[in-house]
């Protein structure tokens, strides 16, 4: 027996549901094209001929979200653990002005829905209770041949939501699918309209891209569409040159990456700390992962030279919070490079045999130590922390005595 999963079961209820108030209802979108693959879906979608309002009064409104009745699209909230499914009523659309959002929708039949959505494996429908699926657009047939297709013409689907140039190499990258040659064209035609797109957008997409094992064929993808200079302009000479075929080979080389350390992988040629972080604010990444991704880049060489440097800075990178990341990136980098790996496998030799407390000690000397003795914070007084911490990593002190002993002989330098 197939066990599926409670958000499965709700959406066939729900279904169940409008038929028996005599609606047509029908599973839609990603979860057909992902079930057809053999996938368990993400989320659920059902269509229906039931209008917004009717479908708010079958499932009452304490367990409605009207999140875009104007759109035709309602959330009915599950039970505990089944999630929510979105019902939307299948619609045609008018022109999208802003290159995203529809001006007006009339409901229509599901066959003109199908011929609105935008790429033919999106575009297939699912009877869950007669197990049959509904195809108006040829995306089984495109499902079969591993093939990314706009339904329709593609400059006009580009036209309605320019997002949907970015979607399709996702799509094509993340199933290991090739892209229809015609979308890719009208992609690279209109590739420079992505900037209309909003910078949270494409980078949920991005996110998608780069976390998923084929990030390398995504990039690559987005290159040949013409799409990487328009999100990352700072990269398009780097492009050109022998240099990104190493950055390729890094990304591919990255093991589960979390998007930080692959955005990392991918802006590490760009070297420059404020440039990366320009391109993470443009981006409208959180602090914390532009912290992230401009910290990996800008200490990129910090273990080169690892045997070599002294214990207390070799102590400061490795007792890091981002120091695991750092790792993972120099060693896809070296494998990249084809270069030796010794000075990771130092550092990693060195966290396995150091204990933390000895890693990263409590400081014996702290600030407040220094202003109990009557010195005033400033320049003079940070670079007199940094020199107790140096010798107490570098295990020249051992205690808080000989450290505070230090410092009077340092300020009195």
């Amino acid at each position: 027996m197939t066990v599926i999963s409670p958000q499965h079961q709700f959406a066939i209820e729900i279904v169940g549901k409008l038929r028996s108030a005599g609606h047509v209802a029908l599973f839609a979108g990603g979860c057909v094209r992902d079930a057809l693959l053999g996938r368990e879906a993400k989320d659920y979608d059902v269509a229906t001929t039931a209008r917004p309002e009717e479908v708010r009064k079958l499932f009452g409104h304490k367990r409605t979200l009207s999140v875009g009745a104007s759109f035709g699209v309602i959330m009915v909230l599950g039970p505990h653990g089944a999630g929510q499914v979105e019902v939307a009523t299948f619609r045609t659309e008018g022109p999208y002005l802003d290159g995203r959002r529809p001006e007006s929708v009339e409901y229509c039949t599901p066959q003109d829905d199908a011929r609105r959505r935008d790429f033919t494996i999106n575009g297939m429908f699912f009877d869950p209770i007669e197990e049959r699926v509904l195809d108006y657009v040829g995306g089984a047939a495109d499902l079969n041949a591993k093939v990314i297709r706009a339904i329709g013409d593609p400059h006009e689907r580009v036209r309605e939501d320019k997002l949907r140039m970015l979607r399709a190499v996702r799509f094509a990258a993340t199933l290991d699918f090739s892209l229809d040659p015609t979308t890719a064209d009208a992609i690279r035609e209109m590739s420079s309209e992505l900037v209309v797109v909003s910078a949270e957008r494409i980078a949920q997409e991005m996110k998608k891209m780069l976390v998923d094992v084929h990030r390398r064929r995504a990039v690559e993808l987005a290159d040949d569409v013409r799409l990487m200079r328009i999100i990352f302009p700072e990269l398009d000479e780097i492009c050109r040159e022998s240099e990104w075929q190493t950055t390729l080979r890094r990304l591919e080389l990255l093991e589960s990456p979390s998007f930080e350390l692959a955005m990392a992988a991918l802006l590490k040629p760009l070297s420059d700390k404020s440039v990366v972080e320009k391109v993470c604010r443009r981006m409208k990444l959180s602090n914390d992962e532009c912290d992230r991704i401009a910290w990996l880049v800008a200490h990129q060489t910090d273990l080169d030279d690892a045997p070599r440097l002294s214990l207390a800075a070799l102590k400061r990178t490795l007792a890091h919070p981002y120091r695991d990341d750092l790792l993972m990136l120099e060693r896809a980098d070296r494998k990249a490079n084809s270069s030796s790996l010794e000075t990771i496998e130092f550092c990693e030799d060195f966290l396995a045999r150091t204990p933390v407390e000895v890693l990263d000690p409590i400081p014996f000397v702290t600030g407040d130590d220094l202003i109990a003795l009557g010195f005033k914070p400033g320049p003079r007084f940070k670079a007199v922390l940094v020199v107790i911490r140096d010798a107490q990593l570098n295990l020249q002190i051992s205690s808080r005595e000989e450290g505070l002993a230090m410092v009077l002989a340092e300020w009195n330098k």
